[in-house]
């Protein structure tokens, strides 16, 4: 009779949420909060729109996960739409409200992934830049973004890397990376990075797809290959929402098994504020509410 791999005792998650636009998604939002808290992830992380278009409902999201749980909260900061001195009082005023980790990002450009971006006159021009200027502001613990298949705007693999490096030097803590398909993508980055002298935690960006097709455009805009195999398993579903969730289940959950039997123990779960899948994948991980972490 086979045997199966024993279930994980050491893995750690964190979430990302984006902020809410209206009342409903507000509630839908709180609703994933409450239903994932129990899981007891690291810290959870709130997205901020390009060019800073939902700053003040980041800090808002962000200000109440702090007051109103037990959970860390991480907020997204980006190079776009803003001074120096406008970024650095979002940070101070994230500081003065108990928000001690940033996610620091250059940021897409204000008319989307696909123009060239500009830094903003008198701003932060890079990531590298941003991370320093919050380590002069206080002793935030900064992650930064890392891209597998390298960024689309960068010239190289190379240059890509170089880049990640000067972010970590600049005083980043951890790099989270992009969302991927193909786990020996994500293996060979790693291997990369650290021939590079990237020794900080890299932890993989899992992205649980329901929408298929939605995902292959967001992945032709950000440069993720998606996997004729991926394709394969959800065509027929278009209009089968319950069997494409258990699907998506299936694939993401095979996907961070076999990263944590190559030695990965920290997993970021890009939520889209529903609560169903993330959950079910950390249970397959071990990663249950009476799990004592």
């Amino acid at each position: 009779m086979a045997v199966s791999s024993p279930l994980p005792k050491d893995a750690n998650v964190s979430f990302e949420f984006f902020p809410p636009k209206t009342e409903k998604m507000e509630e839908s939002l709180w609703a994933c909060i409450e239903r994932l808290a129990p899981l007891k992830p690291q810290y959870v992380s709130v997205t901020y729109g390009a060019g800073g278009s939902t700053r003040e409902r980041t800090h808002a999201t962000v200000t109440r996960i702090r007051r109103e749980t037990n959970l860390e909260p991480a907020a997204h900061l980006t190079c776009v739409g803003a001074t120096r001195d406008e970024i650095d009082a979002i940070a101070r005023q994230y500081w003065a409200d108990g928000i001690r980790h940033i996610v620091a990002l250059r940021g897409d450009p204000v008319d989307g992934i696909e123009t060239a971006y500009v830094p903003h006159p008198g701003g932060y021009a890079y990531g590298e830049d941003l991370v320093k200027g919050l380590k002069a502001i206080a002793d935030f613990e900064i992650s930064v973004a890392a891209y597998p298949e390298v960024h689309p705007q960068a010239k190289s693999a190379e240059a890509d890397l170089d880049n990640l490096k000067r972010k970590i030097d600049a005083g980043a803590t951890r790099a989270i990376t992009q969302s991927f398909f193909d786990v020996d993508v994500f293996l060979n980055f790693v291997d990369r990075a650290r021939q590079a002298g990237i020794t900080v935690p890299i932890v993989p960006g899992i992205l649980p797809v329901t929408n298929f097709k939605r995902i292959q455009e967001f992945s032709g805009q950000t440069g993720t290959s998606v996997p004729q195999w991926m394709a394969d398993l959800f065509a027929g579903l278009d209009d089968d929402p319950e069997t494409r969730k258990l699907v998506a289940a299936s694939v993401a959950a095979e996907q961070c098994r076999v990263l944590y039997a190559n030695g990965i123990k920290d997993f970021h779960f890009y939520t889209l504020n529903r609560a169903d899948l993330t959950y079910a994948i950390c249970h397959i991980l071990g990663v249950r509410p009476n799990v004592q972490k």
